[in-house]
């Protein structure tokens, strides 16, 4: 949605820019244009062609994803009304594209300007990646001190020959909502873990709401978690933080260890114990937060659930929080890379009756980069644990 939209904008701004040559070939005598009845100087016929050039390069910027695409449409949008107002009897109706243009620009610096959610993420993510652990390759003496069932999961996952995690990068797609009987919006996203004494988890959202873009920023570092929420990148909808966010993020970092990077389960402050031959529970510390999670695993050795008490359910303004059993299904184990994941997930809110158990998060798995460098260029790179793009199915 928020794409297609983008392209119709990126459209309607450049035929707005071509519209600019009419005055530019008055100005400069290419051809006559009875629209404009005002006379055009030869120098105001080049401020409409500079303009033109402007507003067309605007556009085109917007159609390609050039985050700072808003900078030129900003100038564009100066050059653009400077030009229509030296011959406004007939071209002020121009004005009506430029207020097209203006609002696209105010939107395209609240959603990727400095001070935008994706911006902080982008920093956020160099700032993380800056750090460096030594990445030794996983062997089978990494994995005796764990459970049957989770060593036999991390084997089978590819963790064995290859480095350990210390960082990840997911690309993901899916749909999420508030409740058990409120409409579904369709998202993606991008997040980057870390693994260390003081991990982090860094999740950026781009969603849609009845067509309204929806930006959703979660960071987890230094022990502490926040979720932050806009419409449209202007109007702040939940700003949530404090012990309650702390410790359910603690869980879902518990949860995206397990999933998304089982090599880094043989280094992770986690207690085991084992419960049957499919069950195993661990305790998982971050800072003062200690979470509890069930896994289930089947006869492949993959992990199929992940099941927590410890997780904390937001209100709709994410100003309350009560505790509600949260789990984890996943599916489809596919060969990412030299890794092998499940590439479909839900996430379940399990309520007490009338609502109860209900999926709010379908989830699937784009994209997985392990080990990311960050090398003097200041570009971010993978090194051999790449995982290539997946094709997740349909649910």
């Amino acid at each position: 949605m928020r794409n297609a939209i983008h392209a119709l904008v990126a459209t309607v701004i450049v035929v707005h820019g071509l519209t600019h040559l009419f005055g530019a070939a008055k100005g400069l005598g290419w051809a006559q244009v009875d629209q404009l009845k005002e006379p055009i100087s030869s120098g105001v016929g080049a401020l409409w062609l500079v303009a033109a050039a402007l507003v067309i390069t605007a556009g085109v910027l917007l159609g390609i994803g050039i985050r700072w695409w808003w900078v030129v449409g900003g100038v564009a949008f100066l050059a653009s009304q400077a030009a229509i107002s030296t011959s406004w009897a007939g071209a002020r109706i121009g004005t009506v594209g430029n207020a097209v243009l203006l609002a696209a620009v105010v939107y395209g610096y609240a959603s990727e300007g400095p001070r935008s959610y994706r911006a902080e993420y982008r920093r956020l993510v160099a700032v993380a990646l800056a750090q460096s652990w030594p990445a030794d390759v996983v062997t089978e003496a990494d994995l005796v001190h764990l459970p049957a069932l989770v060593a036999a999961y991390v084997r089978h996952s590819g963790a064995v020959g290859q480095p350990r995690v210390t960082y990840f990068r997911a690309r993901v797609h899916g749909r999420i909502r508030a409740g058990a009987t409120k409409p579904w919006m369709r998202f993606t996203g991008e997040q980057v873990n870390t693994f260390s004494p003081q991990p982090s988890r860094l999740f950026s959202m781009d969603a849609a709401w009845f067509g309204l873009p929806v930006d959703v920023l979660h960071v987890f570092r230094g022990q502490a978690a926040t979720m932050r929420v806009k419409a449209a990148s202007i109007v702040p909808m939940v700003d949530a933080a404090g012990p309650e966010m702390d410790r359910g993020e603690t869980v879902t970092l518990f949860n995206d260890l397990c999933l998304l990077a089982p090599a880094a389960i043989i280094d992770a402050p986690v207690t085991w114990h084992e419960l049957d031959e499919q069950r195993v529970r661990g305790d998982y510390t971050c800072g003062a937060n200690t979470v509890t999670a069930e896994l289930t695993f089947n006869e492949d050795h993959d992990l199929v659930d992940f099941v927590s008490d410890d997780r904390l359910r937001a209100s709709v303004d994410a100003k309350s929080f009560i505790r509600q059993r949260w789990s984890t299904p996943v599916q489809n184990y596919q060969q990412i890379g030299p890794r092998r994941l499940a590439a479909v997930a839900e996430a379940h809110w399990h309520a007490s009756e009338p609502e109860g158990e209900f999926a709010y998060v379908d989830l699937h798995i784009d994209h997985v980069d392990y080990n990311l460098a960050r090398p003097a260029t200041g570009t971010i790179t993978a090194d051999a644990t790449t995982a290539p793009a997946v094709a997740a199915p349909k649910s």
